[in-house]
């Protein structure tokens, strides 16, 4: 039982525990503790105050602060009348060993930012239009990191944070199971540069081991990280830990995101021969930070005149295994996907150059078999193949303009 304390006022003062929050810095990353490697959390406490400075008034303290204990003892008998808040707060604590701290970092940062409307709520107060109308207004929340081009969070955001709130009421909300609308995630049309251009922009440079990494074998950017000279045995390197950053610092992981993630390649002589240069006294096959070597990258590729992250390198490669037909049983292994679904509609793209070639194709085929003659009269396929080879162009939209423009301007000069 809760025992008040008499304040210099006169006044009595009863304390009680009620939650654990996280630590965080002035960057706003949740602090880990040193030790533990476990993100930081302090106790948190409700104050109950009475001004009447006799016995009385420690009496009434001590029965506020007495029935909001009875009441956090009710809550945990009937978890749907934990607020949303104390909800997560629950739900994190009890997968605590299961989760990693890059996760708990995560929910923490949801707990924290987004859905601030319903938190206060108890689990049993929600309904389908409170939770549509918390979406909607999350929505619109804006991004706090484009100051310079205010714009709202992105769909994906929304539908991850929502997760979480998904996953809190299906554990403690009594059987409730919400309706929403989430907003969709629009689908891009992403043109990829060839492996080509981007080899010939990144060899020599430092970011050339952690890109052929990526782009030829797959690895993302946390399991590059992750990699030292022990994971490399002769000819082979396996993954089987990664690197992640939690309150701005890196933290290791013994096993990968998933049991898929875990694998073994076989090492492409040229990515040995850069391993097999790096210094003697460096473990570590790609040190620095994730946004470190992520920036470099984009660095170097805006200089050439392209807009590109470095996570894009792994696409790069499915699109490549896509394009060269590899049976879809060993693309999924090569990339650590759990399933082709994700493979196909997050990481398989088409190559601008390889997409035109593609489309001549289909056109050739299409004219051949209707017996119809192209509508663009400035166009022989047969001159556009010689004139790429006499020119020595590449085949591209670019080049297809200049012959274009070069057809045109010879049927004037013939006229």
């Amino acid at each position: 039982m809760a025992t008040a304390k008499k304040l210099p006022s006169g006044s009595w003062r009863c304390q009680v525990f009620s939650h654990y929050e996280p630590v965080f810095d002035d960057q706003g990353h949740v602090v880990i503790d040193p030790k533990t490697q476990k993100p930081k959390k302090k106790r948190i406490y409700e104050s109950f105050t009475s001004d009447d400075p006799t016995r009385r008034g420690k009496a009434e303290a001590e029965a506020m602060a007495n029935d909001f204990y009875l009441n956090h003892r009710n809550k945990s008998r009937h978890p749907e009348r934990l607020t949303v808040f104390e909800a997560i707060d629950k739900y994190i604590t009890a997968a605590d060993v299961a989760l990693s701290p890059k996760t708990i970092e995560e929910y923490w940062k949801i707990q924290k930012n987004s859905f601030q409307g319903i938190m206060s709520l108890e689990l049993r107060e929600l309904t389908d239009d409170i939770l549509q109308e918390a979406v909607n207004i999350e929505s619109k929340r804006p991004n706090r990191r484009c100051t310079k081009n205010p714009r709202p969070i992105s769909p994906k955001t929304v539908r991850n944070s929502y997760g979480l709130i998904s996953a809190v009421i299906n554990q403690y909300g009594n059987g409730y199971t919400p309706k929403v609308k989430l907003p969709e995630v629009p689908r891009k049309i992403i043109d990829l540069p060839d492996p080509e251009i981007i080899f010939n922009i990144i060899k020599g440079t430092d970011a050339e081991l952690p890109c052929l990494l990526a782009m030829w074998l797959s690895f993302s950017l946390e399991e590059i990280r992750g990699l030292k000279k022990s994971s490399v045995q002769g000819n082979y390197i396996t993954i089987n830990q990664v690197v992640v950053d939690v309150g701005g610092k890196a933290v290791e992981k013994d096993l990968a995101k998933t049991a898929t993630r875990i694998r073994r390649h076989r090492i492409p002589a040229y990515i040995k021969t850069l391993i097999d240069s790096l210094p003697a006294d460096q473990e570590q096959l790609v040190p620095g930070s994730a946004d470190s070597i992520g920036k470099r990258f984009s660095r170097l590729m805006e200089k050439n005149g392209i807009k590109m992250n470095f996570h894009k390198l792994r696409h790069v490669n499915a699109s490549v295994m896509a394009y060269l037909k590899v049976p879809e049983k060993y693309a999924l292994e090569r990339g650590g996907w759990k399933s082709d679904k994700v493979m196909k509609r997050v990481y398989t793209h088409t190559f601008s150059d390889k997409r035109l070639e593609t489309d001549n194709v289909i056109d050739q085929y299409f004219e051949e078999v209707l017996d119809i003659k192209s509508k663009d009269a400035a166009f022989d396929k047969k001159k556009y193949k010689a004139w790429l080879i006499l020119f020595d162009k590449p085949d591209n939209k670019k080049s297809m303009r200049a012959f274009k423009e070069f057809m045109q301007h010879e049927m004037q000069h013939e006229n």
